[in-house]
């Protein structure tokens, strides 16, 4: 059994407050619209003329979905006109060649990730379509380490279809299970079998993808210990490769959707944290390893073997093990990162298609990091990559004097010592055992941009 981290009820109530989940420092409610498309071109300039400039990783935005999830916050267009991929998939292609003029064709995209939305809302001509373009446009790695993934809605797709993504050259997966109780279903507007899952997973299997995940919600309308109990007992018996469990956020005034749930139907505080050691409890116990935050793996999955080796990274979907790329978003809302940059796409169809109409790129806005910034990204990133802080190796890569110019974080971080969350000492800042639920907690205290008017647009840390 994989050694769990530590349950301290009373501190994870304590800690659970509003705060980033760091997939980027600084994070999104710091980029700007001062930040424009001659910045972005000049990052990518600078990347191509690096010594040894970085692999490339895509991330493409497929916005539509045929119905409404409840709880979803994501960026999304409910729509049963497919129509209106069709005229998507034209601009996007646009968009790869716009992108694709800015970098050294002889730079590898090693990652490929499409998230939604549903990208499975695509039909399977219009994937190889897609595919078809980004081969043409950049030079996609197709050899065995690449990791070409797709969130898939269990609803949209059939075990043959499954197989067929797996020959456009997808190596991994990840299913939307959320719930499989389907009292939990009705109140969230997706319902979906075990059955459904099991069969495409086992497709999965057959077309020999190399990594199979499932995504999970914890603290849904409707959710129970017993009835939670049950979705982990399938799902272990499924035995997916990785599992994120995320902890729903129920955010009503901002996400329009959540306010179709009954908030007589949802579960209090307490609940919620019971859901949470029951998934870390049965997880671990059925041999996950825990990786961070809300993502097990299998012991044998090169995240979990990250995590032993000390190689664990971070990105905007996550964990990973090869984050350190230059990122291209494309699609409207896509977020990207080119050297010391950030950008974002503007979130509106309409607007997305002008800018394209017009030969430009689609963006909103962005962020240029400054010597501070850079700091304190690495920083956070130890932290919640490591579980800690080497304080030599951060002032001989940074020329600072860590004591003197974190002060005030240390400061801020003496009750979490006194909690035994961390220790701090003249070599290192290490997180504890049940430090690893807060590490959230723990990495704000080296946020710089974090005031008393930010706390209200995070979710929970935990």
């Amino acid at each position: 059994m994989e050694q769990m981290p530590s349950f301290n009820r009373a501190l994870v109530e304590k800690y659970d407050r509003p705060g980033p989940r760091y997939t980027s420092y600084p994070t999104a409610p710091q980029f700007h619209t001062a930040f424009a498309a001659d910045n972005y071109c000049q990052a990518a300039e600078i990347s191509n003329t690096q010594a040894n400039p970085k692999s490339l990783s895509i991330y493409i935005h497929i916005p539509f979905c045929q119905s409404l999830c409840y709880y979803c916050a994501c960026n999304k267009i409910i729509t049963q006109k497919t129509s209106r991929a069709v005229e998507y998939l034209e601009y996007l292609k646009k968009e790869i060649h716009l992108q694709a003029s800015l970098f050294d064709k002889k730079r590898s995209v090693t990652q490929l990730h499409l998230g939604g939305g549903t990208p499975t809302y695509l039909t399977q001509e219009q994937l190889t379509d897609l595919m078809d373009t980004l081969h043409s446009a950049f030079n996609l790695d197709m050899s065995e380490q690449r990791q070409f993934s797709l969130e898939i809605d269990p609803r949209t797709i059939t075990p043959e279809q499954v197989k067929q993504l797996r020959d456009l050259g997808f190596n991994r997966v990840s299913f939307g299970v959320q719930d499989f109780d389907p009292k939990v279903q009705q109140a969230v507007n997706r319902i979906q079998s075990d059955e459904q899952v099991q069969v495409l997973m086992d497709a999965a299997r057959t077309a020999e993808f190399r990594s199979i995940s499932v995504d999970l919600i914890y603290g849904l309308p409707l959710q129970t210990v017993e009835s939670f109990t049950t979705t982990l007992d399938k799902i272990i018996a499924m035995r997916p490769d990785r599992i994120a469990a995320y902890s729903y956020a129920h955010l009503p005034k901002l996400v329009r959707a959540q306010r179709l749930i009954r908030p007589e139907d949802m579960p209090p505080p307490e609940r919620k944290l019971e859901l949470l050691e029951l998934t870390i409890r049965k997880l671990c116990s059925a041999g996950y390893v825990y990786i961070g935050m809300d993502h097990f793996a299998l012991p044998e999955d090169e995240l979990a073997k990250a995590r032993i080796n000390d190689t664990l990274q971070r990105n905007f979907q996550g964990y990973s093990t090869h984050a350190d790329c230059d990122l291209i978003g494309l699609g409207v809302s896509s977020i990207g990162k080119i050297g010391d940059t950030y950008s974002q796409n503007v979130k509106e169809l309409s607007q997305y298609y002008a800018y394209l109409n017009k030969g430009e790129l689609p963006l909103h806005r962005g962020y240029q990091l400054n010597a501070d910034d850079r700091l304190r990204r690495d920083v956070i990133s130890e932290l919640m990559c490591h579980n800690r802080i080497d304080i030599a190796a951060i002032e001989q890569q940074h020329a600072i004097n860590f004591n003197e110019y974190f002060a005030d974080a240390l400061s801020m971080l003496q009750e979490q010592v006194e909690d035994g969350l961390v220790t701090i000492s003249d070599e290192a800042i290490v997180l504890l055992d049940q430090g690893n639920l807060m590490m959230r907690s723990v990495a704000m205290a080296f946020d710089a941009y974090l005031g008393v008017k930010q706390r209200g647009e995070f979710s929970r840390t935990v």
